[in-house]
């Protein structure tokens, strides 16, 4: 490995094990309540991913498990990008950088709750900085469309919807804009086939060109 790769790795291994460390939410909030449970902060990733989903939050299945997607939304979410979960689950291809870390908890009406804002303003930048080679983020849900393509955006379905012209802007890393493959949104895919149709097959194209199909 050469002295770049060396310092760019040991950077991103450094940033990992400080956020692995952090308490914030249960310790010194900012935002709401303590986290009502022991934190698990999860992310996975390397200096030398070229692909990262940046999701939502991990469910409650993640945080017993410590891998992320480790639910029927990664079953789903494997399936669109094409991926085994061999490959899914290697660091050195794919980084996996969620707007919060540890699981939320759950709502008043059993829902998980949404990532902790101190999460992100702790950590987004440091973590991303620390992920130079990448080429393409997926951006997952309404939560991480804000952060990575502004809170002036429309709606998800609008978002999505104008991914070609999203996925060509000058920039790098590029950003592909996609629903949360939660089961729940399954009325959403028959209400807009064009995503299946015609997203699915440019993304399952980059994923196998960075990660290999």
């Amino acid at each position: 490995m050469g002295a770049e790769l060396w310092d760019e790795a040991e950077e991103f291994e450094t940033i990992a094990a400080r956020l692995r460390a952090c308490r914030v939410c249960r310790d010194s909030p900012r935002y709401g309540e303590r986290l009502p449970h022991e934190p698990r902060p999860i992310l996975q990733g390397s200096a030398g991913a070229r692909l990262c989903i940046a999701s939502q939050a991990p469910g409650n299945r993640a945080n017993i498990s410590g891998r992320p997607f480790d639910d029927p939304s990664g079953v789903r979410l494997r399936s669109w990008l094409g991926l085994d979960e061999a490959r899914f689950y290697d660091p050195a291809r794919l980084a996996i950088v969620p707007m919060g870390h540890c699981f939320p908890g759950y709502d008043r009406h059993g829902g998980d709750m949404p990532p902790r804002r101190e999460c992100a303003e702790a950590w987004r930048e440091p973590v991303f900085a620390a992920l130079p080679r990448l080429e393409l983020v997926l951006v997952i849900g309404l939560y991480a469309q804000g952060w990575h393509l502004g809170r002036g955006r429309s709606g998800l379905t609008e978002t999505v919807r104008r991914w070609r012209e999203i996925f060509a802007e000058e920039r790098r890393p590029r950003l592909l804009p996609l629903p949360h493959p939660s089961w729940r949104n399954s009325g959403w895919l028959k209400r807009h086939p064009w995503f299946e149709a015609e997203l699915l097959p440019v993304l399952r194209a980059e994923v196998a060109r960075l990660v290999g199909g």
